[in-house]
């Protein structure tokens, strides 16, 4: 969005107008050509039509920097490289403050801490861990694999979601026409038939009815229905209090779990292999979890800082599967933790793979069959008057 800036350089003051996605970023770009900002406020919002900018790519940004730093170019090189190269002006922005920041004699990471929505804090923690090592292209390396091995999974679950959804708008908008358009006009045509029709049959045609005579009142207590639904939902306590309530369900609940400890695996192996201590990289990922994950992983930090072994730790918290149990007092006794907990992500990676594959192979015929019922039932109890009325002449 634009911004309207009062500026000052030397004596003299000026007013600019800057596209900047917040307040801090049209201060800085600003600043970074020489104005002392005085005022700041913005200018207005994107208006209707206007095309979005895209947000910075962190992906093809840590790709793109390993390859030319594994390249050999120097780290301020490599940054140079992807400002000059830039198309988005947003992205290029935050890039040429990155390289001012290094010019300022500030490591990387203390430069990314200055853009936590775009740089997160398990990304700035994997570079500050590199540059004690001084093996920045390894922890690039893993990061970018990190998250490949993340968005494959996201990938085959969103996939695999796709033709339920279908499913569930298709059958839905037919239901929709039948109980808003045709149940209506057959409504009309029984009116005379009186109570000599079925008792569902009345029940439909009343609907109908209803529709005909206060169809905008209707539509009106659906729409307010539904926003208050949709504000209900957006509270965050009834959404931890609904999620609660899923991860009751056994087999669902079950899922569900095993794809938070697979993230929360990965994620501190990687940490581990970045030579970021046990603790504090138990710290740095309790985020990524469910609430009650939260409480139990907890536990377990507080037992390792009391001498526990971690794979004691994470079995008293119930952390851990008969696989990832055994795996883990492998990875104690080789010394190779960090490449054990990534092995267990893959592991459970490959387990919710199994788990979505059986469920949408279920689920899709389950309400396709659901579907035709509904639709079944409502068309059978229009036409129901008209085979009793064949019945009767026969």
């Amino acid at each position: 969005m634009k911004f309207e800036l009062k500026v000052a350089r030397g004596l003299q003051t000026q007013s600019l107008v800057m596209e900047a996605s917040d307040m801090l970023q049209a201060r800085l770009q600003a600043e970074a050509q020489g104005y002392s900002v005085l005022a700041l406020k913005a200018q207005g919002v994107l208006k209707a039509g206007t095309r979005r900018r895209q947000r910075f790519n962190l992906m093809l940004f840590s790709q793109e920097l390993l390859s030319l730093l594994d390249s050999g170019l120097s780290l301020v090189e490599a940054i140079e490289a992807l400002a000059e190269k830039e198309a988005s002006a947003e992205s290029k922005i935050l890039l040429t403050q990155l390289l001012a920041a290094l010019y300022e004699g500030l490591p990387l990471s203390s430069a990314l801490e200055r853009f936590p929505q775009t740089f997160p804090a398990l990304y700035v923690a994997l570079i500050r861990s590199s540059e004690r090592t001084g093996d920045m292209v390894a922890a690039l390396a893993r990061h970018v694999t990190y998250q490949g091995q993340l968005d494959v999974v996201r990938k085959k679950i969103i996939t695999s979601s796709i033709y339920p959804v279908l499913l569930i708008v298709v059958g839905g908008l037919v239901m929709l026409f039948l109980l808003t358009y045709v149940v209506p006009r057959f409504s009309t045509i029984y009116e005379s038939a009186g109570n000599d029709l079925p008792w569902m049959s009345q029940m439909l045609l009343a609907w109908g009815r209803l529709l005909q005579e206060r169809g905008s009142e209707v539509l009106l207590a659906a729409l307010s229905v539904l926003g208050v639904l949709g504000y209900v939902l957006s509270r965050p306590a009834v959404r931890v209090a609904a999620m609660n309530q899923v991860w009751k369900i056994p087999a669902l609940g079950e899922t569900m779990r095993i794809y938070q400890l697979a993230r929360f695996y990965r994620t501190l192996g990687m940490l581990l292999n970045g030579g970021i201590p046990l603790v504090t990289a138990m710290q740095m990922v309790s985020s990524l979890l469910q609430p009650a994950l939260r409480v139990q992983l907890a536990g377990v930090e507080q037992q390792v800082r009391e001498g526990q072994p971690l794979s004691v730790a994470m079995e008293n918290g119930g952390m851990t599967t008969s696989i990832s149990m055994r795996m883990l007092r492998v990875g104690e006794r080789t010394g190779r933790m960090g490449e054990m907990m990534e092995r267990i992500g893959a592991f459970y990676d490959e387990e919710i793979s199994r788990a979505v594959d059986w469920f949408t192979r279920l689920l899709e015929p389950l309400l396709m069959v659901i579907i035709g019922l509904v639709i079944g039932v409502v068309v059978v109890l229009m036409y129901m008057p008209i085979f009793e009325l064949a019945g009767n002449i026969q």
